[in-house]
Parts: structure tokens; C-alpha cells; sequence
């Protein structure tokens, strides 16, 4: 009988490409919540049937439990002791499902997942919803397999699947701790000081003050650079220049004093060397001198050059390496080592190049001469340097920013397994009234690899023909005065590695950081990639400094990244580490909290104060005063009077409903617009949108609420029973789209003159017939047909279409109407965000024209207790 071998790869475009490789193209699709592909083959010598799929990154993430969710009713300081849970990352993706049905009564797992912590961690996660479900017969002893592999290439997948080794739990317990300290230390400053500061301050532009153990001793770096710019003196000085020509070529001199601080002595320097008149050759130096080829390109190197030279981020640079990754175009990108391994084949990846249109010439040549195993760099043991693995073309890659990185990585690979460049260099050095001054020049012998990577060459300046003993006569002597200047603003580049000197994150995560920094506002990126902070990323990193210098210094980070290497290699226990870390960042938390006053005074005077900033808006449900409106992000509500700051819904416009008042706490509502053409609006009570005062309602998600509460609830989701602007009083049916949970269409109550359906959780949006002069939910009524509820439209006059025309009442009323059910009026109606979906056509009980009718007040004829109206909803 075959083995049932299930495979599992990182993403669904390498789940294809391994599939496509082992199976030699003869494999069967089917389309899941994942795609899987299926074939036959031989597994360790016996038959098999493969499945092969994938996750879509990480299955899980770490999160505190509900309990400890809400940033009013939680202190930050419980969340180092609060319990943590794991969630599936991408729920509607419904990734563990689809795991556990595909792997139900599978024999082996094979896990393909990427070769670096972080896919270690996912091979776990993986596991954790296959193993409960396998066979327990097994193809022997070992049932599951890691393969370990650094490019999408038939040569590297099949030695992959010769050589499969056992999932390393070291590692991914390693990512655990990671992720857990991440989470306590970062979440509880962020919540503390976002409550803290955006209560206090209005024009803070940004929508979380946030913490983290890596982001802020990046934001570290640029600020100290700051620091040292803004305190910089400038010092005057002096520097003698004497002018000189040989056979009507000058010559640039270096005075070998460099410069003087005072300028007398200067002006003495340079009189004595004018006195001489001209300057002797004192001495003439040739040599070769060799420029090294580069080492083989690490992560850090490729994102270092994509910044300084081809102008990209670095998260956009990872983003398009990982594409060219996955397209089987260049190897792993995550990788440290910069030494090829004994074992890699340089002679057939320069091979692979030999008929390429840019580079097959030079790749032809190396191959000629003999290309010879490059010395130099460092092996970690991860994955070797980054190199191209396919022959693509400009045209092939779609040219733009992908087309410029492949093609960088390819010169440097090509680049570092070739001769090193060879060059004349002649120094000459001259003397005249004491002085000495020297001159340089060089010229190019083997171009070596510089032919390949023409950036790296240096210039041919040579020297003319200098003998020792001649004399050449003085044209001037100037003595130049400069100034001192501080240095530039650091660069990304610089900034990486700063970063990787310090042990600041990893090569994967640190474009992630530098990203972090640059939307919360804590720094911008300018003219030449520099990397320049802005008031409040200053401010913040002033506030460390007086108050706990080691929350912002990269020590500790770095001591806690060499605990989980020590986790990583099994030298360390993990909860150890974990504990005796969370220990620590308490004691640090409750130490900043004491003392945060010293950081709210740096505040003070940056930023202006709630109480001047914005502008009235709506009245306060307590005190009956207006609250002003804060519309610097985050945009918010403060109430002068009460002294209280409420969240808003982030992205949008905010005016006030028509002053219109919530019949639970008598504040007035307001209504948020979302931008663009097809942007919802929904009314909400600002204060029922921070404090639900119902259990288990549906929030709508919005980033970096005041409070911290990332979701609120606005009108559209709140069950009260008899407020005209609540879910009970506009919900129509159930949201048709698969991808949405929990979601019901409400009428949107202002969004005449085109009347419009809109989903409350995600964007399915329905306009209804146009020509429209209102729309009203009826009260009680419902479909007997779908349950869902019925609409009372309102033609203007004379605009009421002929194929309504007998069932109007008045001439423009259509009473009743149920706008999925009634054929007639869903071709009116028009679905944008999702698929149209077609009106189920009825049986004997229709109309003639497919019409659902109202159910008088019954909830619909004929219903089973278990029926679920969604289901009517199925060709959407």
C-alpha cells in the first residue's frame, strides 16, 4: 500500500515550484483554501501519493488573552505577568483547516518551510495541526522531515528531498521567546505612554507612541546623530597649497601637516614655502597594489547597496528579493555568510549565465580561465551568499526596481569569483622651505573584477614622469582657509550597519524596524536616503536618556539576542531566559513609570497641550459643554471641561450627525466617512464607540485608537433595540461575501442621492436603484424566502422604471421590497468589492417575477429553527 505523504511549503508559489520540480511536471491541481497539487512518486524506496501545500507565512501569532486586550480597564504592568495565547494569524485564510483536513490520515510530513529561525518556528506550528490527525502506521520510525534548501532549483529541491533531516526545536523555541518578549516589553510601554502622552498633547502626529526593544535603540542611531550635529562648533583653519606643473600637467599636493588651527602659524608655513620658490622631488615610489574582489553578498551587504546606490528601502528591497526568490530567479536572501562553502558550485551557477545577453560574455571568459574557489568572508552555516540561480533578462523580471537588483546581485556574484584588480599605484613626495608635501596618482593593470562591477574601479590619474633630485618651480602657494564641519545625517545604509555592529535585530527583521521608525513618525527619510528624526523621534529619545538611558542603548538588546542564541544552540532553557528577561524589562517599566515626568516636561515644550488644540465639534454627554475635535493624527475628541480624551476611527473625515443624540449617554453623534468614491459612512457615538455597552458586539477595526483600543463600535454595529441609528434598526441581511464573518449589510442612512448597502465589517457595498428619492428599512418585516429585511424605496417622481411600474404604490413607492430576492430590483441594484450575485430564482409560491415578499411580521414563512439566511446568498 503507498505512503500518503503530505508537503508543506511557506508560501503557495513555492508550494507550486517545489511540486512542479519533484514531480517533473506531472501533477494534478486542485483549489482548497490552499491550492494543493498532487502526484505519485517513491518516498525512502516505497510508493507514495505526495500532497503539496503550503502555510502563507507564520500559522500562528502570540497575543495576551481577551482579558488583558483592553488598554482603559488593563494596567500595562499586569501584562508581564498576563497570560498569552496563540492565534491563527490569518483566520479568514482558514490556514488551520486546511491543514488538518489535508493532513487527516497522512503517513509522513515533509516540511519545506524557509531554512532560518523564523521557518523553523512555522514547522512547529505546521506540526501542531498535522501530527493529531496523521496516520500512526508511518512509513518507519520518523514520521515527519524537515528539508533544508537555499534555492528554487531542480538540482537543490532534489538534494533537499535526498537529504531530509528532523525539524530543529531549539530554533523555534528560540522564536518563541523572541516573540514573547517582544510582546510584553513592547506592549507595555506602547499602551503607557500612547494613553499618557496623547491625553496630554494634540499635535503629536502620530498614532501610537510606541516601544520596542529593537525599533528604539534603531531610533537611537539617528538621534545621536542628531545630537552631535545640532551641538557641533565649527572651528576655522588653514591649509598650505602650493601650486606645481610637469609638462603642463598640475599636480595635486597633500601638505603632510594636513591643517593648522591658527592662522599665524599658517601664514608662516606658507611664507617659507613661498620663499623657497619652488619644490625639490625628494623621492618616487611605485608598487602594485591589488584591490580584493568582494566577498560573496550577505543581507545586510545587499540592503546596505540597495539604499546607497540603486535607491530602494530596504523593506521594499527585501520585499522584491524574496519575489525573486520565490520565482526561482536568485537563492535564499536571509543569509549572514559571506563565504561560499567547500561544496558550492560556483563553476555551474557562473554557467548558468553563459548565454546571457548583459553578462554571458564576461560569465563565458571566467569559465575559460578557470574559475577558482573564492578565500575570505564568513561562513555562519545558514545559507550561502546570495547569488542569481536562473538566466533572466530585463524583459523577463518586467524591468523597474526588480530588474535592478537582480542585476546587482548577479555583477557581485560574478564579481567575487573573479581575479582580484590589479593596479600601478606612484606616490612622489616633495620638499621646499621645510615643508613636505606628497603626490599620488595610479593607474589600472588587470581590470580584474572591476569590468564586472565598473563602481568599484579606481580611477587612472597617472602621475607625469618625476625623477628624484628635480626641481620644479612654485606657479603660487595658497594658503586655503575651511571650516570644520559635523557629519551628514546617517544614511540607511549606515544605519544597517550600525545596526548589525550592535547585534540589533536580525537580517531579516532589521528592514522591518527601519520601516517602523519611518510610519510612526519618528524619523524621515530625505535626500539621499538620509535617515533625519523628527521632533517627536528626538523628543521620545531625550526622555529615555534622563530617565532610563538603557531603554534606548543597544546593549541590552543585544545581551538579550545572545540569550536566545544560547536558546537557538540548546545551551539555554527557554521559560529560563524568558523569565529572568521579563524581570528585568518590569523592573525597567515600573522605574520609567515613576519618573515619566521628566519626559512629559521635554513634551511640554515641543508639543501643545489637548486644551489649546482643536476645534468644538460635538457636546459632551456628561457636562453638556462642546468637545473640541483633534484632527492631527490620531484624529480625537477631548472634553476640556471633563478632562477626558475619546478615540476616533482613523483614515476618514469626521462632522457632526445633524445633532443628533445617543438615547444611551446623551452624547451627540457624529458621522465618519471613509475617503474615495466608494468610502462608507456610518454614524457613531463617541463614546459608545470607546466603552460598547454591550457584550460580545462587533467592532470595527481601526489602527491606533487613543487608548490604545484598536477597534470601536459604531452605530452600524451596536444592538440596541430600538435606536434609529443602531444594527437593529438598518441591518438588512447577512454579508454574502465568503471572506466576511459575522458581518450584516446596513442601509447607509446618508448616502442620498445614490442609496447604498453597505457591509459593517468588511467592503461589500450594494448601491440600489438610482433615481432613488429615499430608502427605509422596514421595521419588523422580513423575506419569506432569504429572512432578510425589507425595504420601503422611494422613486423621485416620474423616475420610477416601467418594470416596477405595477407594483408602486402612488406612482413612485415600492412597499416592501426585498432588493436580493426581487429580480426586477436587484438588476437595478449594482455590487462593487465583490462578485455579483445572482437573485435565486423561486418556485410556485414566486410572483412571476421571482419577487421575496414580506413575511408579515412572522420572519418568513415556512423557516426551519436551523436555518441560516446566508445560505440563500451562495452565488455571490
Amino acid at each position: 500500500m503507498a505512503l500518503s505523504v503530505l508537503m508543506v511549503a511557506e508560501k503557495p508559489s513555492l508550494s507550486q515550484s517545489i511540486a512542479q520540480i519533484l514531480s517533473e511536471g506531472r501533477m494534478a491541481s486542485r483549489r482548497a483554501a490552499l491550492d494543493v497539487h498532487e502526484f505519485e512518486g517513491r518516498f525512502r524506496g516505497q510508493p507514495a501519493r505526495f500532497k503539496m501545500t503550503s502555510v502563507i507565512g507564520h500559522v500562528y501569532s502570540i497575543d495576551f488573552t481577551a482579558a488583558f486586550n483592553s488598554w482603559d480597564k488593563v494596567d500595562p504592568a499586569q501584562l508581564y505577568d498576563a497570560p498569552t495565547v496563540k492565534l491563527e494569524s490569518n483566520p479568514k485564510a482558514h490556514v488551520c483547516e486546511h491543514l488538518q483536513r489535508e493532513g487527516r490520515g497522512c503517513d509522513v510530513l515533509v516540511l519545506w518551510l524557509d531554512c532560518d529561525r523564523e521557518g523553523e518556528n512555522i514547522c512547529f506550528e505546521v506540526m501542531d495541526n498535522v501530527l493529531p490527525v496523521m496516520s500512526r502506521r508511518g512509513g518507519g520510525p520518523q514520521t515527519v522531515f524537515r528539508a533544508r534548501f537555499s534555492a528554487i532549483t531542480a538540482p537543490e529541491i532534489r538534494a533537499a528531498m535526498n537529504n531530509l533531516v528532523s525539524p530543529n526545536e531549539a530554533e523555534s523555541l528560540a522564536v518563541d521567546a523572541r516573540q514573547e518578549l517582544d510582546l510584553r516589553v513592547g506592549v507595555s510601554f506602547t499602551r503607557f505612554q500612547t494613553r499618557f502622552f496623547q491625553g496630554r498633547y494634540g499635535n503629536l502626529d502620530a498614532s501610537v507612541i510606541s516601544y520596542g526593544p529593537c525599533q528604539t535603540p534603531t531610533l537611537n542611531f539617528c538621534v545621536e546623530r542628531h545630537q552631535v550635529i545640532v551641538s557641533f562648533q565649527p572651528e576655522p583653519f588653514w591649509a598650505v597649497r602650493p601650486r606645481v606643473s610637469k609638462a603642463g600637467t598640475p599636480l595635486e599636493l597633500e601638505w603632510d601637516k594636513g591643517r593648522v588651527f591658527d592662522q599665524d602659524v599658517g601664514s608662516l608655513y606658507a611664507s617659507l614655502v613661498r620663499e623657497a620658490k619652488r619644490l625639490r622631488v625628494v623621492d618616487v615610489v611605485e608598487k602594485e597594489d591589488r584591490k580584493q574582489r568582494p566577498h560573496g553578498l550577505n543581507t545586510v551587504e545587499m540592503l546596505k547597496v540597495a539604499s546607497a546606490s540603486l535607491g530602494m528601502g530596504p523593506a521594499h528591497a527585501m520585499q522584491i528579493a524574496e519575489r525573486l526568490y520565490t520565482a526561482g530567479y536568485l537563492s535564499y536572501p536571509r543569509t549572514e555568510s559571506s563565504a561560499y562553502p567547500p561544496n558550492f558550485d560556483i563553476t555551474g551557477n557562473v554557467a548558468t549565465l553563459r548565454n546571457h545577453p548583459v553578462f554571458g560574455a564576461y560569465a563565458s571568459a571566467l569559465l575559460q580561465q578557470g574559475v577558482k574557489h573564492p578565500q575570505g568572508g564568513t561562513d555562519v552555516g545558514d545559507h550561502p551568499p546570495i547569488t542569481p540561480v536562473r538566466s533572466a533578462t530585463e524583459a523577463d523580471l518586467g524591468g523597474g526596481d526588480a530588474w535592478r537588483l537582480y542585476d546587482f546581485v548577479t555583477r557581485h556574484f560574478l564579481g567575487s569569483v573573479s581575479p582580484d584588480a590589479v593596479y600601478k599605484k606612484t606616490k612622489a613626495t616633495f620638499e621646499g622651505g621645510g615643508e613636505t608635501f606628497s603626490a599620488s596618482g595610479s593607474v589600472a593593470v588587470r581590470p580584474g573584477f572591476t569590468a564586472i562591477m565598473p563602481w568599484r574601479a579606481t580611477q587612472s590619474e597617472p602621475l607625469p614622469p618625476l625623477t628624484p633630485g628635480e626641481y620644479l618651480t612654485l606657479t603660487d602657494v595658497e594658503l586655503y582657509q575651511g571650516r570644520t564641519s559635523p557629519p551628514d545625517y546617517l544614511t540607511e545604509s549606515d544605519l544597517i550597519g550600525l545596526m548589525e555592529k550592535h547585534g540589533i535585530g536580525t537580517d531579516a527583521s532589521i528592514p522591518v524596524h527601519i520601516n517602523n521608525i519611518c510610519e510612526r513618525n519618528y524619523v524621515s527619510i530625505q535626500s539621499g536616503r538620509r535617515v533625519v528624526p523628527t521632533e517627536l523621534g528626538i523628543t521620545l529619545i531625550r526622555g529615555y536618556q534622563l530617565i532610563d538611558p538603557e531603554l534606548c542603548k543597544p546593549q541590552v538588546r543585544a545581551h538579550v539576542e545572545q540569550q536566545i542564541d544560547l536558546i537557538a544552540r540548546g545551551r539555554a532553557d527557554k521559560e529560563a531566559v524568558v523569565a529572568h528577561t521579563v524581570e528585568q524589562f518590569r523592573a525597567k517599566f515600573l522605574f520609567f513609570v515613576g519618573r515619566v515626568a521628566r519626559m512629559d516636561s521635554l513634551f511640554e515644550a515641543s508639543f501643545s497641550p489637548l486644551a489649546s488644540s482643536g476645534k468644538p465639534l460635538n457636546k459632551c454627554g456628561k457636562c453638556r459643554r462642546y468637545m473640541k475635535y483633534i484632527s492631527s493624527r490620531p484624529q480625537r475628541l477631548y472634553c476640556n471641561t471633563c478632562e477626558e480624551v475619546l478615540a476616533l476611527p482613523q483614515g476618514g473625515s469626521i462632522k457632526l450627525y445633524k445633532s443628533l443624540v445617543c438615547p444611551l449617554d446623551g452624547y451627540e453623534l457624529l458621522l465618519f466617512s471613509l475617503s474615495g468614491s466608494d468610502g462608507k459612512t456610518y454614524p457613531l457615538c463617541p463614546f459608545c464607540y470607546n466603552n460598547p455597552p454591550f457584550e460580545g458586539v462587533l467592532k470595527v477595526g481601526v489602527e491606533g485608537a487613543v487608548g490604545g483600543s484598536k477597534a470601536g463600535m459604531p452605530c452600524s454595529t451596536c444592538p440596541h433595540p430600538t435606536c434609529p441609528h443602531s444594527l437593529a434598526a438598518n441591518g438588512v441581511f447577512p454579508c454574502p461575501n465568503p471572506g466576511c464573518a459575522g458581518g450584516t449589510v446596513v442601509l447607509d442612512p446618508v448616502s442620498a442621492p445614490k442609496w447604498r448597502l453597505d457591509c459593517n465589517r468588511c467592503n461589500f457595498l450594494m448601491y440600489l436603484p438610482p433615481n432613488l428619492h429615499s430608502a427605509r428599512v422596514l421595521p419588523k418585516e422580513t423575506c419569506e424566502d432569504c429572512g432578510g429585511r425589507l425595504l420601503d424605496l422611494d422613486w423621485k417622481k416620474g423616475q420610477l422604471p416601467p418594470s416596477l411600474a405595477g407594483e408602486a404604490e402612488d406612482g413612485s413607492l415600492l412597499s416592501g421590497c426585498c432588493v436580493v430576492c426581487d429580480e426586477e430590483v436587484a438588476k437595478l441594484c449594482e455590487v462593487k468589492h465583490g462578485h455579483a450575485f445572482a437573485a435565486r430564482r423561486m418556485g410556485p409560491r414566486g410572483r412571476g417575477r421571482g419577487r421575496g415578499r414580506r413575511g408579515r411580521g412572522r420572519g418568513g414563512r415556512g423557516r426551519d429553527k436551523n436555518y441560516d439566511p446566508r445560505m440563500s446568498f451562495r452565488d455571490f
